[in-house]
């Protein structure tokens, strides 16, 4: 394994353990030449999954670019990274499971959204902002209401919406 901070390939493992249910192992390394210490994830791939973007253009899949785009829509958001690594590992065996190679990033995109969805509601919402590519606000009130579990229809004057209480659409219909 080659050091990332001197690229010096005199590296050893100082220590090993499984992690993600024992889906992947961790390795903390220790490069001989410069004493630097980086860890690395050995995982099973089970086949070459090809992005398909919406331009067209086929690129190799980058689990480290799913990682840090989920990591940036959780960015401050109170997940312990195990659940975080857990998610990406989770999205990758769906992925890897379909049993396709080419597989198109709105596919992608649409199984982060729900995994995060799940996971944490803010991250769902920064998430799509990006993906979607929001424009107004109506987008993020959309989005807000798919996550209460309904789409707001238009509102009638003097209708109470499922969010106020009885005695307040009492209060309004006197």
């Amino acid at each position: 394994m080659r050091c990332p901070y001197c690229n010096g390939d005199n590296t050893q493992v100082k220590d090993s353990r499984p992690t993600e249910e024992n889906a992947a192992i961790r390795r903390r390394r220790v490069c001989e030449d410069c004493g630097g210490r980086f860890t690395t994830f050995e995982r099973i791939q089970l086949r070459e999954i090809v992005v398909v973007k919406r331009s067209g253009r086929r690129v190799p899949f980058d689990r480290e670019k799913l990682s840090r785009s989920v990591e940036v829509a959780l960015r401050k958001r109170p997940i312990q990274s195990e659940r975080v690594d857990r998610l990406v590992s989770g999205l990758v065996r769906q992925l890897e499971s379909m049993g396709e190679q080419d597989v198109p990033s709105s596919v992608i995109g649409e199984l982060v959204m729900e995994a995060l969805k799940g996971l944490d509601p803010v991250a769902y919402v920064r998430f799509a902002s990006v993906y979607r590519h929001f424009r107004e606000a109506a987008d993020f009130q959309e989005v807000l209401g798919e996550i209460a579990g309904r789409v707001e229809p238009a509102q009638e004057a003097g209708t109470a919406t499922p969010s106020q209480s009885g005695a307040e659409a009492a209060g309004r219909k006197h």
